[in-house]
């Protein structure tokens, strides 16, 4: 299964709805990652792909300082699961992955 791309997410937290975008792709054979919102970049840690579950770390500052986990379920170019910030609630994920631009046409 390919996970690589970019992925626009949604977490629906308690605090309202926080919009990212996380890019996915491959170096040596390991997953690496990076997240976009809220006015900064953070790298991902820890991902990681086993059959259709994909997991990762990632760092926030903003809204406030979290360190967050992700546990989602890939089916095509959908996902779907949850993040904890420690031992608050899980908080809602979904996302869809952006079409890959062609070449056709140029």
């Amino acid at each position: 299964m390919s996970v690589e791309g970019i992925w626009d997410l949604s977490v629906s937290t308690p605090l309202g709805t926080i919009e990212a975008v996380v890019e996915l792709h491959r170096e040596r054979a390991a997953l690496t990652g990076v997240a976009r919102g809220a006015g900064e970049d953070v790298p991902l840690m820890d991902v990681a792909l086993s059959g259709d579950r994909l997991t990762w770390k990632q760092s926030v500052t903003r809204p406030m300082r979290l360190n967050l986990t992700f546990a989602v379920t890939v089916a095509g170019d959908t996902l779907t699961g949850t993040s904890r910030a420690g031992r608050l609630p899980a908080s809602k994920v979904t996302g869809v992955r952006r079409p890959v631009a062609s070449d056709a046409g140029r």
